[in-house]
C-alpha cells in the first residue's frame, strides 16, 4: 500500500503552515486526493510530497512559483528528459543573470555608502576639532586688602 500523508504531516515535516500548502495547491503545484465525507480531507501521495520538496527547493533558489510549476510539470510528463533539462538549465541561467545583476547593483550601492560614510567621518572629525573648547588662561587676581 502506498504511503499517504495528511496536510498536517507535510506541514510539520517541511516546517510550513497548512495555509501555505493549500496556497501551493491553489497555484497548481500540488494535487492531493480528496477523501472522507464530501472530499473534505486532503491526502498527499509520495509523488505530491516530492512535488512539495521540489517546490521548496525552487523557492530557495529564488525561482518564481510559476517557474517552479513549469519545471515540475515537465517532470510529470512521460516525454524524454532532455527538453526538461534544457528548460531547467535555461531557467537557472536566467535566474543566475538576474542575481548577478542584483549583486552588481548591491556592490555599487555599497561603495556609495562607504564613500558617504568616509565623507561623514571626515566632516565629523573637522567639526569635533573646531568645537573643542580652548583652554582658558587663569590669571591671578591681586587684591589688596
Amino acid at each position: 500500500m502506498a504511503t499517504l500523508y495528511t496536510i498536517r504531516e507535510l506541514a510539520k515535516e517541511f516546517d510550513l503552515t497548512t495555509r501555505a500548502i493549500r496556497f501551493y495547491e491553489d497555484m497548481g503545484l500540488l494535487r492531493p486526493e480528496r477523501q472522507g465525507p464530501g472530499g473534505r480531507n486532503r491526502v498527499y501521495s509520495a509523488r505530491e510530497r516530492a512535488r512539495l520538496r521540489l517546490t521548496l527547493r525552487a523557492k530557495r533558489l529564488g525561482l518564481s512559483l510559476m517557474q517552479a510549476k513549469d519545471i515540475i510539470d515537465m517532470y510529470d510528463s512521460p516525454r524524454d528528459t532532455a527538453p526538461q533539462l534544457e528548460k531547467f538549465v535555461q531557467v537557472l541561467a536566467q535566474h543566475r543573470q538576474q542575481l548577478e545583476a542584483q549583486m552588481e547593483e548591491i556592490q555599487a550601492n555599497l561603495e556609495e555608502v562607504k564613500q558617504h560614510e568616509r565623507e561623514a567621518r571626515q566632516l565629523l572629525t573637522k567639526h569635533q576639532v573646531k568645537s573643542k573648547p580652548k583652554p582658558k588662561r587663569q590669571t591671578e587676581s591681586l587684591t589688596t586688602t
